[in-house]
């Protein structure tokens, strides 16, 4: 792999485990969930993405408040955690969640540098907007981009298409970051130029295709684009 990424226009960003920490909110409950906030942070997570793509082969598209939803319900169920308000106290957490630390000033950096800035998620245009605004984070992006306006979830092609399409960028001048390896591939596989954040330590998937690169943590993002 290179160590630096050549000609890059506009830095994409996927948001939920990747700018957005998803463990917030279950970690804000930890007061009623107690030692069980991690396991159902983990399983929430884990349904509401096999939910995305279950919806996307079926063709049984709805927004990804309702997979949201749909996934904690299971989450609850299946650990058996029944405890008055708490489903609609994780809900409202969920539009309320923390940036990871290393992302305000990386972001500043890449726009002193005048490079585009964009958002590209499952989130719902409601969601997103909720996340951005909490984060602190209103202005920094050129576009925010929500699979809405395609009506499938990612990996679809279309939804990695809405960047180039918004920023008017062919996708090889577009640097896309996600914390997921199975995003990362698929956005390669589109044709971006892509660096996926680890930050989970995650084994590479197997599917098409093979990031550019791959960083820990997105304060090592400048430092690829450099000159």
């Amino acid at each position: 792999m290179a160590d630096t990424l050549p000609d890059i226009a506009a830095c994409v960003f996927d948001a939920y485990g990747t700018l957005f920490d998803f463990n917030t909110a279950a970690a804000g409950a930890r007061d009623e969930l107690g030692d069980d906030w991690q396991k159902l942070s983990e399983l929430w997570r884990l349904k509401q993405l096999q939910y995305t793509w279950l919806r996307g082969l079926a063709g049984h598209h709805a927004e990804f408040w309702q997979v949201t939803g749909d996934a904690l319900d299971f989450a609850l169920s299946q650990l058996n955690i029944d405890k008055p308000g708490l489903r609609a106290r994780l809900m409202d957490l969920y539009l309320r969640l923390g940036a990871y630390p290393d992302v305000p000033a990386m972001l500043a950096t890449l726009k002193a540098r005048g490079l585009k800035l964009a958002i590209l998620s499952n989130g719902s245009p409601a969601m997103l907007a909720a996340v951005v605004r909490n984060a602190g984070l209103e202005g920094v992006f050129d576009a925010v981009l929500s699979v809405e306006e395609v009506g499938v979830f990612k990996p679809h092609p279309s939804v990695y298409a809405l960047a180039a399409r918004h920023l008017q960028l062919p996708p090889e001048r577009i640097c896309f970051l996600s914390s997921n390896g199975w995003d990362a591939h698929s956005a390669k596989a589109y044709g971006f130029r892509v660096l996926w954040c680890n930050r989970f330590g995650q084994a590479p998937e197997r599917i098409p295709a093979t990031p550019d690169g791959e960083i820990g943590q997105l304060s090592e993002l400048p430092g690829w684009l450099a000159g």
